[in-house]
């Protein structure tokens, strides 16, 4: 089970006030690509694993941004750890109908 709920909106710099969409889509894609499960909101993604899976992960997004032209990037986190286990479904079932 996994240990760990990260999620992340990750705002990168543009060049030249570029539209930020296409980077986003990009680091969901690094996200799609790992393999986690993960749930895309209006403004941020949640990714279930383990933390440090999902750390290396937020480390991988980062680094793409850069690699896309950012010149720096603010990723704002937010990380519940729960060693005996813990999935998104647990903190949202009661609202699912």
């Amino acid at each position: 089970m996994a240990n760990a709920l990260v999620s992340i909106q990750i705002i990168p710099k543009t060049r030249n006030g570029e539209d930020v969409i296409p980077y986003v889509d990009e680091a969901i894609k690094v996200i799609d690509e790992s393999g986690v499960k993960y749930q895309v909101s209006a403004l941020e993604t949640t990714m279930e694993g383990e933390f440090s899976e999902l750390m290396s992960i937020v480390q991988q997004m980062n680094e793409r941004m850069i690699e896309m032209g950012s010149s720096s990037v603010i990723s704002q986190v937010k990380i519940a750890y729960h060693p005996e286990g813990i999935t998104m479904g647990q903190l949202t079932e009661k609202y699912q109908s």
